[in-house]
């Protein structure tokens, strides 16, 4: 996988400002791909930029390979050296706006922040604005020279919490390639329906549902997904679950966790018909009801810092909502015993 380095061996160029405004990215070929062609190779170590801007830089020596110039179609053995210098520019058009972030820790290289539930990380049909590439691209503008402006994973609109966003392309190199080397921890808070009895593991693929393009299910075709989670509290009809990722697929939690027959709460694309339990009191027939979001919530976040190497730890406390719902929970079930409800 690509790693930034450090400004060094600037390639000759008369435009000594330009030069000092560019990055290096480096890779070492892996041997699997030996045999392919050098624009291939380039576009899967660096899938953030675009192959047309890749082949670019091939042509106009800004990517060498050891060290040398190469054309785009020449066949790699494995075990060579890429090199890639990048002139920013605008990688993201959106535009900014003064959206209020809950930010968590924020340096040269990273930021780390809460997200709220309902807002949406990245725009797209019918959400241009008022998402969080916008109140990114607010707080620093050159976040638009990076790709997607530095995010690296999302959360859903209607999952809250940590996240953490790269200010370089150092950074953004580096923790690519420390989530897809599944060295970022990440974990959630999730109130499934049912009374789970232990925890366990998911090991089951996702991929985009037969039949509904807005679901992703359980498929053997779908791409590799790994969820662990373990049971915190428990309640007579629901629990309160940790939720740990091994791989970050699409609505991942939320399929695996309705896959084994426990739904999230509220969650309007995999939780099924509201479910009551028999007797429940009148403050949590109230709040199941009035929940209408997936109640997920990402809790804590590691990672390694791109320049520092020290390891940094986040937690978030879980937000109002998710609260007043475990309250609701927690006074059922304690009314439930004294009764000999079951």
């Amino acid at each position: 996988m690509p790693m930034t380095l450090p400004h060094s061996g600037r390639p000759d160029t008369d435009d000594a400002r330009a030069e000092d405004e560019r990055e290096l990215l480096e890779a070492v070929v892996p041997l699997e791909h030996a045999g392919r062609r050098f624009d291939q190779v380039l576009a899967d170590l660096f899938p953030d930029f675009s192959r047309s801007r890749l082949t670019g830089w091939i042509k106009s020596g800004e990517a060498l390979l050891d060290g040398a110039e190469a054309k785009p179609k020449q066949a790699l053995r494995g075990g060579e050296t890429v090199t890639v210098w990048v002139t920013p520019s605008i990688e993201t058009t959106a535009e900014p706006e003064a959206i209020a972030l809950d930010l968590r820790h924020a340096d040269d290289e990273v930021i780390v922040l809460n997200k709220p539930a309902g807002l949406v990380v990245h725009p797209g049909a019918g959400n241009p604005r008022g998402t969080l590439v916008n109140a990114l691209l607010h707080f620093d503008p050159k976040l638009a020279e990076l790709p997607r402006a530095g995010i690296v994973h999302r959360l859903d609109k209607d999952t809250s919490g940590l996240m953490v966003v790269a200010r370089s392309l150092r950074a953004h190199a580096s923790l690519v390639e420390q989530l897809s080397n599944r060295e970022v921890h990440r974990q959630y808070l999730a109130v499934a329906c049912g009374a789970m009895v232990a925890g366990g593991t998911v090991d089951a693929p996702i991929g985009r549902h037969p039949t509904d393009r807005i679901r992703q299910a359980v498929n053997e075709s779908g791409r590799e997904a790994v969820t662990h989670y373990r049971v915190r509290e428990r309640f007579r009809s629901h629990t309160l679950v940790e939720c740990r990722l091994e791989t970050g697929r699409t609505h991942q939690i939320r399929v695996h966790m309705a896959h084994v027959r426990h739904p999230l709460v509220g969650d309007p694309l995999y939780g099924g018909n509201l479910r009551l339990p028999k007797g429940a009191t009148e403050a949590l027939v109230e709040g199941l009801r009035g929940f209408k979001r997936q109640a997920l919530h990402a809790e804590s976040l590691a990672f390694v810092h791109p320049a520092s190497g020290e390891t940094l730890r986040f937690e978030a406390g879980m937000p109002e909502d998710m609260l007043a719902l475990l309250a609701q929970l927690r006074e059922d079930t304690a009314e439930a015993a004294a009764k000999g409800i079951k």
